[in-house]
């Protein structure tokens, strides 16, 4: 106080004694520490606090971030790539990052790790995960259960009909090793329809052999089966915290669709239901959220039914249009739409509770490769188009809609080694541990955003 108060006095100033003691501030008056107490409590307790204080830091969190680092995946010479189209250029469909290691996964089936900064060392390429010369990977998942990267392929061999995983330890990586890792579920036969689904809620993996029609769960950790269903009247399953819900084919009258809820645990069937249909109309989805049912046809009211009380709440048709994909927000109880290249967030009594402004995406076919929903579930970070039709990177409160940070490319850096930051993004993973975004594109790069 006292410099402040200095700097407001002349240059040239000329005070006695008397003048400065008269141009000192008065004492403060105690602070009672009780309402020091309730202040506090107050603004820990108070969701406008709270939001206010998340909205600031998440501003400063994003701010100054620019391009600092861009990665092509693209290498037409390497050894392990035999097959033509593994070895053209292909745009970036996923991206994952386990601590200080970058996934990105191809188009055309190549997979390849990149170190982030390990040991001073940063970008380098660790290796491709094809350890096969005719391995085409279709999709890859980080297991946080035991640090590992697990892989879905189709080879060659067998004309890409048939899943094979493969679980490989991080640390083997990192050192450029990736045979090192194992084989999984290799008893089961995932020939197309067949399927591998991996569950980072339940930390669950589900299977299905079209071959004899068996469903199967296993332990994410350690791989251990745990019990399986063996029923070809089931049309669908699908997972919710602690539970599954299985969907059997609609009744020969076609005004009931049988359901099932099982422990997903133990596989005990928890409920057993039927659900009214409008015979004519098609289901356009069955889905499940803790003891919430929802149910759309077409045309029709989303019906959201409590399975324990029977409770319904209908939301007409002009107010819940069928939309092209769903995320569900456990954490926060809230489900999001995406249809049309606009976000909504919905309750579980059918109301709008979100309206993201500033937040229209550049893909119209809702893939939300593109789209990152961070740990706490406040945040949605997406590639969206601007009001002058450029692509940026986006950063919204999923409580309030706001957007809160915008990423845009630096027209000086733009064009750096020949191609457009934030033209065509076709991936997105936002790495919260290092406080950075990456971007994939459409020729094969990784664009590393950082402050």
């Amino acid at each position: 106080n006292e410099s402040k108060d200095d700097q407001s006095e002349p240059a040239n100033r000329i005070c006695t004694f008397e003048t400065r003691r008269a141009m000192k501030k008065p004492p403060a008056p105690r602070r009672n520490p009780l309402n020091m107490l309730k202040k506090l409590s107050a603004r820990e307790t108070s969701a406008r606090g709270g939001r206010s204080f998340v909205r600031s830091s998440t501003r400063e969190q994003f701010k100054d971030f620019q391009l600092c680092a861009d990665i092509d995946t693209h290498d037409p010479k390497a050894s392990q790539l035999k097959l033509n189209f593994l070895k053209k250029r292909s745009k970036i469909m996923e991206i994952t990052a386990a601590q200080d290691v970058i996934f990105a996964l191809t188009s055309s089936g190549v997979c390849v790790a990149y170190s982030r900064g390990f040991k001073g060392k940063g970008n380098e390429r660790l290796c491709f995960l094809n350890i096969s010369a005719h391995e085409v990977v279709r999709s890859l998942f980080y297991n946080k259960t035991n640090d590992s990267i697990i892989t879905v392929s189709v080879y060659k061999h067998d004309n890409f009909s048939s899943l094979n995983c493969r679980s490989t330890p991080l640390e083997y990586i990192r050192r450029r090793m990736p045979a090192a890792g194992f084989p999984l579920f290799e008893r089961e036969s995932l020939r197309y329809p067949g399927f591998v689904e991996f569950d980072d809620v339940n930390s669950k993996v589900l299977t299905y052999s079209a071959t004899d029609n068996v469903y199967k769960i296993w332990e994410l950790k350690n791989y251990n089966q745990l019990f399986s269903i063996s029923d070809r009247n089931i049309h669908e399953i699908k997972i919710s915290p602690g539970v599954m819900l299985l969907i059997y084919h609609k009744t020969p009258n076609g005004a009931q669709v049988p359901l099932k809820i099982l422990n997903i645990e133990t596989g005990d069937v928890l409920q057993t239901l039927k659900h009214p249909l409008h015979r004519s109309k098609k289901i356009d989805f069955i889905e499940q959220f803790n003891e919430k049912l929802l149910v759309k046809q077409e045309n029709e009211a989303l019906q959201i039914v409590d399975v324990r009380t029977g409770d319904r709440t209908e939301v007409p048709n002009r107010d819940f249009v069928t939309p092209g994909a769903f995320i569900f927000l456990y954490e926060n109880q809230l489900f999001l739409t995406f249809r049309q290249r606009t976000v909504t967030a919905w309750n579980f009594r059918g109301e709008k509770v979100t309206t993201f402004k500033d937040h229209l995406l550049w893909h119209s076919d809702c893939n939300t490769n593109n789209i990152f929903i961070s740990s706490k579930q406040d945040l949605i970070v997406s590639y969206c188009q601007e009001s002058n039709y450029q692509g940026a990177i986006h950063v919204s409160s999923v409580h309030t809609g706001e957007c809160l940070a915008r990423i845009r490319a630096n027209p000086q850096t733009a064009r750096r080694s020949g191609f457009e930051a934030l033209d065509e993004v076709t991936a997105l993973y936002y790495n919260e541990e290092r406080n950075e975004i990456y971007t994939g594109s459409k020729d094969g790069r990784i664009q590393i955003w950082s402050n």
